[in-house]
């Protein structure tokens, strides 16, 4: 099993629909078993694949000593593929790990899920916190999606510190160039300052995924978009096959 973060710190960088695009990628390309972890309250993961999370039980309720987590997970509506749906109890879970006292409580849980799943995606939360460090700690790989402009700079800084906090161990670090619009000469220029790094563009089939609550790769399969996110989980799994 290998675990791959999803992560920024500032919010409205297209980190939920990558998270969900490569979480499918995982499953309809490589034919994983696959499980996106939505940790963000907001539930965007959830959205985006059509899912709503069981009411009776909270997401946070997973932490707790002796859960079933097979109780919180739903299947979606693509093969191979399902989500650990989030809620409005993962805005205090922070303060439930603190509580807990166990720096790798996430971890725990997410070994016992390699049980059933070759690849876990986290959807993380936009945060520097308790939380955020334990997604590291469990995570082989950080995504990082930067639109190109000095803010994104900023925040890949405060993740690289963030990730590095975690000591010798820590996971390593793939920036990706998200909403990238090659017209613009901000991004262009950004672009040429860092052509190895992979690029989502900034295109409709890409804002239709929050319209039609489906992957671009099953919503447009053969567009731009869907050809990029094939190339991101390409270098991905490459990445991971390198540890």
């Amino acid at each position: 099993m290998a675990g791959i973060a999803v992560y920024s710190v500032k919010g409205g960088v297209g980190k939920t629909t990558l998270a969900v695009n490569l979480a499918w990628a995982a499953a309809s390309i490589s034919r994983r078993r696959t499980l996106l972890w939505d940790l963000d309250a907001a539930n965007g993961s959830g959205f985006l694949l059509g899912v709503d999370p069981r009411k009776k039980r909270s997401a946070d309720s997973i932490f707790a000593e002796g859960s079933d987590p097979a109780k919180l997970i739903r299947e979606t509506a693509y093969p191979g593929l399902d989500l650990l749906p989030a809620d409005e109890s993962i805005r205090t879970l922070d303060r439930t790990l603190d509580r807990l006292g166990k720096k790798k409580r996430l971890a725990r849980v997410t070994e016992g899920l390699a049980k059933e799943y070759e690849r876990i995606i986290f959807d993380c939360p936009p945060v520097l916190n308790e939380l955020s460090a334990q997604i590291i700690r469990a995570a082989d790989l950080v995504i990082v999606p930067l639109p190109p402009s000095p803010l994104s700079a900023r925040a890949l800084e405060a993740v690289t510190e963030e990730v590095r906090s975690a000591g010798k161990g820590h996971p390593p670090i793939l920036p990706v160039l998200s909403m990238l619009d090659l017209r613009r000469s901000l991004h262009k220029a950004a672009r040429e300052a860092n052509p190895d790094w992979p690029a989502i563009p900034l295109a409709s089939a890409v804002e239709q995924c929050a319209v039609e609550r489906r992957p671009v790769g099953a919503l447009a399969p053969r567009s731009a978009a869907a050809r990029a996110v094939t190339g991101l989980w390409t270098a991905v799994e490459r990445k991971l096959a390198r540890g």
